[in-house]
């Protein structure tokens, strides 16, 4: 079994080249220093990210993406992340670009929240926006 894991709850969803994203990520996380002992990405609808977002973040808003790390070893990637493929579609549609690259790019900004990256402050979400750009540019497929 791969340390990189895809499901779908609550929706019918098909993440295309999984292999290669599946290699693209890990290849980001050892470029960054650390090590993939897993990682699963859940793609969902907004009702199911909704009242996680509530629940854990306590934001009552719809969100793209929510990250979860469940690391206990320095270093060590360990993680849940769920994409809303609402917002992603809604994303795409809003920014002028295809959706598998709002997927790609929203799967990248949450490997690189589990390697300690935050979007929290203008300085932190420029720093963390160039890392997205960065890793999306070393995509091959």
């Amino acid at each position: 079994m791969s340390a990189i894991q895809f499901f779908e709850e609550d929706i019918s969803y098909k993440l295309k080249n999984r292999t290669l994203v599946r290699q693209w990520i890990k290849d980001t996380i050892i470029a960054e220093g650390f090590k993939l002992k897993e990682l699963t990405y859940v793609f969902c609808s907004d009702a199911y990210l909704l009242p996680m977002n509530q629940q854990y973040l306590d934001h009552d808003t719809l969100t793209d993406i929510i990250t979860f790390d469940n690391s206990e070893v320095e270093g060590d990637i360990v993680g849940d992340i769920f994409i809303s493929i609402e917002r992603i579609r809604e994303n795409a549609a809003k920014f002028g670009i295809t959706e598998t690259d709002e997927l790609h790019r929203v799967i990248i900004h949450g490997a690189l929240h589990l390697l300690g990256y935050t979007d929290k402050s203008v300085v932190t979400k420029k720093k963390m926006t160039q890392k997205e750009d960065e890793y999306l540019a070393k995509r091959v497929f």
